[in-house]
């Protein structure tokens, strides 16, 4: 029977184009099922180890018993005819799909090092065309709209099966598939969620750097966005609560501290520094007097000298967001921590907002993890192109991802700025994405942005935004909207499937601009939208 490779695609759980394709492979597999096929497939899978997009351009490869490849592209939606051939725009931009499938069997031939015999089909499931013959593809490759039902008759006529057992050829070809992918799945790449499936990395810093042993354990990790740091420090908690240990999640971002709190098991302390320092001199007896100029060196002070009592002593310490900290934060939780207890200090140098200087850490074990494999591969090209991006990052999402889309308005002209976020989502929406798979974040801060004192981008479009406020328990305070609405500072180390980027303004690119760039983009899992002033994309251009 029909094997797929790798296993686990039915219990994703996905919205737009990329439903389409778990289609595919149910349909596959419902018509192939009597057939000795060995099926790979590109849906939400990630290459760990190696950090390439899974076979280029291809979606499916089907391999023969005797080592006979057909390599299927699938393209959903419309496709455009012209002189050229078929054409497929992404946000305007035209790609010959003839290209894209002639360089994906060159790429793959190349790297199997001898001879592959390879056939290859065009699918468009959703589209007719109407003059084959000026397809620029073999009108005899092409499955479409009209005889999709088809498409496995084909397959099982490329593929022709006389019965004899797999060959040395087909172990070759097989082996040599699955060495260079080492699938496993990453649910950070679906859209929506993933009924019980296990954000687990092979290789990665969830598996493997919890193995190293060494003593005290001071593990200082410096990751990239997307790299995997919140599963290992997911991980990491939940193990010591498991072990009857007390865990203390630090990280400099109220929303962050937020969202990781809705994560883990109760039983220990998830906090961000300034909640951390306000409960300690609370539970001293002091109230911080937040309108004196030297409110903050009064609170570190305190938290330097003071005795501390049993109940602020931890086993466990996880930093994160460590590029924002400062050495005197480093000493205040370290003098925390139990003398055996764990620390683990996790930071990202291209995710500097502020501007510090790296935080000494001497005597602690460096780990560095610079693979992202939540951003498309444009995004991270973009960035490097740009010269955002100081520490290296390879990317290793699954996906090409839509191409990144760019709306520009007026300087200074902040009605044009707002129409174009709202033909952002617009976008957004007709690419497959539910609103809650849309986060909505502004280059400049909150008392800076006119977007995030908005109740609504428009009668169609609530804004679910930080008011400013807190409530009696310290909680802040949300718009009731539909549309998920941040600055680039308080949605870090948060992402989404989509993200608009918007008011994105400024008169120079400088470090700071470079930060904010790298920390909003690389937040987007799929598809990313950058909504800018026409300044910043000229000087954006100038840089590519």
């Amino acid at each position: 029977m029909a094997h797929i490779h790798p296993t686990g695609w039915q219990e994703m759980s996905v919205t737009g184009t990329a439903a389409r394709e778990i289609e595919t492979l149910s349909y596959l597999e419902a018509t192939l099922a009597d057939l000795p096929y060995r099926v790979y497939h590109g849906v939400h899978w990630t290459n760990v180890e190696k950090g390439f997009s899974v076979y280029g351009e291809i979606d499916f490869i089907l391999v023969a018993p005797n080592g006979r490849l057909l390599l299927i592209e699938q393209k959903s939606g419309f496709l455009s005819e012209t002189a050229d051939g078929l054409i497929r725009n992404y946000e305007g931009k035209p790609r010959k799909v003839a290209n894209h499938i002639m360089r994906s069997i060159k790429g793959l031939t190349e790297r199997f090092g001898s001879e592959l015999s390879i056939d290859y089909l065009l699918y468009c499931p959703d589209y007719t065309v109407r003059n084959p013959n000026q397809a620029g593809i073999d009108p005899r490759h092409i499955i479409d709209a009209s005889n999709r039902g088809k498409l496995a008759q084909v397959i099982r006529e490329t593929l022709p099966v006389d019965g004899a057992p797999p060959g040395d050829k087909f172990d070759k070809v097989t082996r040599f598939l699955s060495n260079m992918l080492s699938l496993r799945p990453d649910p950070s790449s679906m859209i929506g969620n993933a009924a019980g499936l296990v954000a687990r990395l092979s290789g990665g810093l969830s598996t493997w750097a919890r193995r190293l042993e060494f003593a005290p354990f001071r593990l200082h990790i410096k990751g990239t966005a997307g790299s995997g740091k919140t599963q290992l420090a997911l991980a990491e908690y939940s193990d010591a609560i498991d072990a009857g240990l007390k865990p203390l999640y630090v990280c400099y971002n109220r929303p962050l501290a937020d969202h990781i709190e809705k994560l883990v098991p109760a039983g220990g302390r998830v906090t961000s520094f300034h909640m951390l320092s306000d409960a300690f001199a609370r539970a001293q007896g002091q109230i911080p007097d937040y309108t004196a100029p030297d409110v903050w060196d009064r609170i570190e002070a305190r938290m330097t000298a003071s005795e501390l009592p049993p109940e602020w002593r931890y086993d466990v310490l996880i930093v994160d967001e460590g590029q924002d900290f400062s050495p005197a934060w480093r000493d205040i939780l370290l003098r925390m921590l139990k003398p055996e207890g764990r620390a683990i200090w996790l930071e990202d140098p291209n995710q500097n907002l502020y501007g510090r200087e790296p935080v000494p850490l001497p005597g602690w074990v460096t780990l560095h993890s610079d693979t992202n494999y939540r951003s498309p591969r444009q995004i991270i090209d973009m960035l490097t192109s740009i010269g955002a991006v100081r520490e290296p990052v390879e990317a290793g999402s699954p996906f090409r991802g839509a191409d990144i889309e760019e709306l520009t308005y007026p300087d200074g002209d902040t009605d044009a700025m707002l129409a174009q976020t709202r033909r952002a989502v617009t976008s957004c929406l007709a690419a497959g994405f539910a609103r809650h798979d849309i986060a909505i974040a502004s280059f400049r801060g909150r008392d800076n942005s006119v977007l995030l004192h908005l109740d609504q981008l428009s009668d169609a479009h609530t804004l679910k935004s930080f008011t400013g406020e807190y409530d009696l328990f310290g909680t802040p305070e949300y718009r009731p909207g539909g549309l998920l609405a941040e600055t680039v500072y308080r949605f870090k180390g948060q992402s989404a499937p989509a993200i608009i980027f918007t008011e994105i303004d400024f008169e120079r690119i400088d470090d700071r601009v470079l930060r904010k760039l790298f920390v909003g983009m690389t937040r987007a899992r799929l598809k990313l939208v950058l909504v800018l002033s026409e300044r910043a994309e000229q000087q954006l251009l100038d840089r590519m």
